[in-house]
């Protein structure tokens, strides 16, 4: 638990291309992941991100409703810029036109 049993440290970070944005806080028990977002700042901090970004706990996609546990880690998640599956098809196919 946290200090005394009586709150959850949590931390929220957001992951950017050239760094990491990281905060730490202390939430009352019963918060959510959306109260950690609040307190966070984050959305006042990077407004691309929205009012409902889509969000994990240790790579695990939870939804903003979703109850905290002492020390988590709430991750928020930027879109994909591309397909996965497309971007190594594309990096096969350059491997093999290099061999040739």
């Amino acid at each position: 638990m946290g200090p005394e049993g009586t709150a959850l440290q949590v931390e929220v970070v957001f992951a950017l291309p050239d760094r990491c944005w990281r905060w730490r806080g202390v939430l009352p028990l019963g918060a959510c992941v959306q109260d950690a977002l609040d307190a966070s700042g984050v959305a006042a901090t990077f407004p691309e991100i929205g009012s409902a970004p889509s969000a994990g706990i240790f790579g695990a996609l939870v939804e903003l409703e979703q109850p905290l546990r002492n020390a988590d880690r709430v991750e928020i998640y930027r879109p994909l810029r591309c397909d996965p599956m497309e971007a190594r098809r594309r990096r096969a196919g350059e491997a093999v036109k290099r061999r040739k």
